[in-house]
Order: C-alpha cells, then sequence, then structure tokens
C-alpha cells in the first residue's frame, strides 16, 4: 500500500493504532524515502534499517496482542548525532567520537523510545553543534532541499533538512544560540526550543555543568507540524535525577489557551541587523495573522536586545572558548574542523573580574526583558535576519548579527518556537518566531498552530532537487 510519509507524527500513530497499516509499513516507506532523497543532501548520516524493521515487527505484534508502548507506538524518527544512542555510533560531529559507541541513551532519546518511537537513523550536525551551517570532518557537509547551494542552517541541520522532504516525521534537536529555530526556519519545518530547565541534557554532546554558558543549551522537538511539537514536549521534559538544573514545572495545554486578547510585541527589526524585506514583511503579515484570531498586536522592541549579540557571544568566549576546549578533549579530538578552530583561536580571554563583570551584564540584560515582558504574554518576531545562506559564507556573516534575533532568547533561557509563514523571492521558506514567557511553552504552541494554519506552514521542497549555482 501507498503511505504518505509526510503526514505528521501524530496521525501516522493514530494509523498505526487503528490498523490502516502496519509500523513496518511505515518504517519501510520511510527508508525508502530516505534512500530517494538522502544522496543529494547528506542529512541522515547512519541508518539502521534492519534494526529498525525488527523493532517495527515487535511493535506490530505488541499492538496484536492488545499492548500499546505509548503515543508514539510503532512511529519512526531520526536522531540528531549530538544525542546518545545506545549501540548505535554517536559522534556530535567530531572526530575524536568518529567510532563512539554509547552504552546508554540520552535521556530525551530513552523518553521518545519508551513512548514506541522507533530509531531509523542519526542526522548530521556540525562538530560539537557549535556552528550555524551543518558540516563536519566526520559525515561533510549537508544540503538545503529547497537549494543544493545553500545550508540547510546548523546546528541542527541535517535534522530540519530530511524532515523538509517528508522522509521522516520528527525529529530531536539542540539550541544554543538559535540551533533549532534557524535550521527549521531554513528549512520550512517547526521547532521548540524550551525554557531553560524542561528537558534534560543528559547524554548530549554539549552537556549540563558549563559554568555561565550551562544555561544557553536546550533540547527540543523538530517536525514539519506544530501539533507533533506539543505532542512531543511532554515526552521528553521533566527531571531525570541526573541534570541538575531540570525544574519539574508543569506544562500548560496549548488547546487551553485563548488567543482573544493575547498580548504581542511585534517587531521585524531589533536594532542589530535590518532582516531582508520579504522576511519583516513575513513578520508583519504574521502579526496580523494573530490580530485576525483575536490578539492585541503591538509595534514594540525591548530596547536591551541591542546588547544581546555582544553579550552573548562575549559569554560563550570569555574563557577563550576553553569549556570548548574540555570537550573536545573529553572527545578524543585533535583535529578540528577549520570553523571551530576559527571560532576558538579568535576568541581572546578576558580576567576573571571581567568575567564575572559581563555575568552581572547578562544577568541584568535578563532583568530587562523580564520588565519588557509584564506588558506582553508573546513577542513576535523574525527568527533571523536572512533566509537560508549560500555555503560557507557562513564566516562573513555570523559576526553581523543575522541569528541574533534566535540568539536573544538562549541568553534569556525563555522558550521560543518557530513555523514557516512565508517564501522569499528566492523561493526558500520564510520562518517567524514567536517568544514566550518562561514556562510558558503552551502559549508559543498556540500561537504557532494559528500561524501554521493561517499561513500555511510546512511546503514540500520541489522534486528534483534545484540548485542555484
Amino acid at each position: 500500500m501507498s503511505i504518505d510519509t509526510s503526514a505528521s507524527a501524530a496521525s501516522h500513530a493514530r494509523d498505526i493504532r487503528a490498523g490502516r497499516f502496519s509500523s513496518q509499513d511505515l518504517v519501510r516507506a520511510c527508508l525508502q524515502r530516505i534512500d530517494e532523497v538522502n544522496p543529494a543532501l547528506n542529512a541522515v548520516v547512519l541508518l539502521r534499517a534492519e534494526a529498525a524493521l525488527a523493532e517495527a515487527r515487535a511493535a506490530d505484534e505488541a499492538l496484536a496482542r492488545g499492548e500499546v508502548l505509548g503515543p508514539l507506538h510503532g512511529v519512526p524518527m531520526t536522531l540528531k548525532d549530538s544525542l546518545d544512542t545506545a549501540g548505535v555510533i554517536s559522534t556530535g560531529g567530531t572526530l575524536g567520537r568518529a567510532k563512539f559507541v554509547p552504552e546508554r541513551d540520552a535521556t530525551c532519546v530513552a523518553r521518545v523510545k519508551a513512548a514506541g518511537a522507533i530509531l531509523l537513523g542519526k542526522t548530521n550536525t556540525p562538530e560539537l553543534t557549535l556552528a550555524v551551517e551543518t558540516d563536519n570532518l566526520v559525515y561533510g557537509r549537508t544540503n538545503n532541499p529547497y537549494d543544493l547551494a545553500r545550508s540547510p542552517g546548523g546546528n541542527s541541520g541535517g535534522a530540519a533538512a530530511i524532515l523538509a522532504t517528508g522522509a521522516v516525521p520528527f525529529d530531536l534537536g539542540s539550541d544554543t544560540a538559535c540551533s533549532i529555530r534557524w535550521p527549521a526556519h531554513c528549512c520550512g519545518v517547526a521547532g521548540l526550543k524550551p525554557t531553560s530547565g524542561r528537558v534534560p541534557r543528559t547524554g548530549h554532546i554539549i552537556p549540563w555543568g558549563l559554568g555561565a554558558v550551562d544555561s544557553l543549551t536546550q533540547n527540543g522537538p523538530m517536525a514539519r507540524f506544530v501539533e507533533d511539537l506539543a505532542l512531543l514536549l511532554p515526552l521528553i521534559c521533566g527531571f531525570d535525577g541526573i541534570d541538575p538544573f531540570i525544574v519539574d514545572m508543569p506544562l500548560g495545554d496549548p488547546a487551553a489557551v485563548s488567543l482573544k486578547g493575547l498580548r504581542v510585541a511585534l517587531h521585524t527589526d531589533n536594532g542589530i541587523m535590518t532582516p531582508t524585506d520579504s522576511i519583516q514583511q513575513c513578520a508583519e503579515d504574521a502579526g496580523r495573522a494573530l490580530s485576525a484570531a483575536g490578539a492585541q498586536v503591538t509595534h514594540s522592541v525591548p530596547e536591551a536586545l541591542k546588547r544581546s549579540h555582544r553579550l552573548a557571544n562575549a559569554l560563550a568566549a570569555g574563557d577563550g572558548r576553553a569549556w570548548a576546549g574540555r570537550l573536545l578533549k573529553k572527545a578524543g579530538t585533535t583535529e578540528l574542523h577549520p570553523w571551530l578552530a576559527q571560532r576558538i583561536s579568535q576568541s581572546a580571554r578576558i580576567t576573571v573580574a571581567e568575567f564575572t563583570q559581563l555575568q552581572e551584564e547578562v544577568d541584568q540584560y535578563r532583568s530587562e526583558m523580564l520588565g519588557f515582558m509584564s506588558d506582553f504574554d508573546v513577542i513576535l518576531c523574525p527568527v533571523a535576519a536572512l533566509p537560508a545562506i549560500l555555503h560557507d559564507t557562513y564566516r562573513e556573516i555570523f559576526p553581523l548579527g543575522a541569528f541574533s534575533y534566535s540568539q536573544a532568547y538562549n541568553l534569556t533561557g525563555w522558550p521560543a518556537g518557530t513555523v514557516r509563514c512565508g517564501t522569499s523571492p528566492e523561493g526558500l521558506p520564510i520562518g517567524v518566531q514567536v517568544v514566550g514567557r518562561p514556562w510558558r511553552e503552551h502559549v508559543v504552541l498556540a500561537c504557532l498552530l494559528e500561524l501554521e494554519l493561517r499561513m500555511g506552514g510546512w511546503q514540500r521542497p520541489p522534486v528534483p532537487f534545484t540548485s542555484s549555482t
């Protein structure tokens, strides 16, 4: 039978439980789609086809006995290669781990498996996830399905690229500066960075326990459809007894959120780098869409945002990126990707007194941002100043602050998500970002669901793939 692999994870789960098709049928269909699209993309860097089919068979047999393994029973997935997967090579994009096979799953991986999901393979990521383009010395570069000459973004670029093709229903990404939202924007899919302290980092290549930069990194769901973000988040969040920064805060229900009267602060320019006209127009259109749903949309930009790019970069680089050096040493890596080597070499160490002063400035920034949000429920803004960029141009673009629109909310630790809301003149996806108050992921998701409904969301890339060069 013919199966639409581009349907949502939620609908796949319903169809499997209802007997409309089996988990084995769906896994085979997804593997076939990966085989069709991946040679041009290099998004899936490791496949476990036989093992996945065996697990799908076991899931079908369990269902025949009346046993439902969980809300993702028999649903296939890919996982970003920065997440440890037991018995499966997990490189984190760095040569020292090219053959590393973990003994246990990352916490969020174990949780989606316990919910019944089946791992098809791993998706590509830059070295230690520390780049805005997905390229590494282990597996090479990943291409964007909407234009092979362009990057799918980073650092969850492999996940975003394969999701965009409709080959798998979901992946789990990570976000240290923009790394779920930027690839989702580049590839026209949906993604959510949860509140800092919501989802354990246990078993991720950038783990918990990195001192001043600890709160910047969060794991979160990526999918074509916002309903799947809402399905996945409750499965992966919560205390695991290992990551000491996790808070067992209750999750709200997006379905219970009324957009009528919701206070939205809209801006299209953060004062660091002005986005392209089409990106600004897309954010304005998204504002009108939420207004039509009953929200109170006000054009307002936090003054503190102008400092966010400087503060975030200084915080990550203030110790000369010694924290990244320790992770590389732990991995056994001696040969670095040129981009990461450049970032480390150009990170000048500052004194302890200067670093503690910097942390005070970061805390002041966070306080001012909280003050701004006392008048609003969400911020609506671009994800980045540019659509997907041409390969090998990130060195020139990164210092300009193009990614500061997302980076600002790693610094606050607030929940932020994106969904496709438009298309650039080049035919590239444009995402819009919704940012919420701490622990208010359900409000962010409610807004993303409305934007997806009114503005179209994911659109299949042209096949065969094209290149602008």
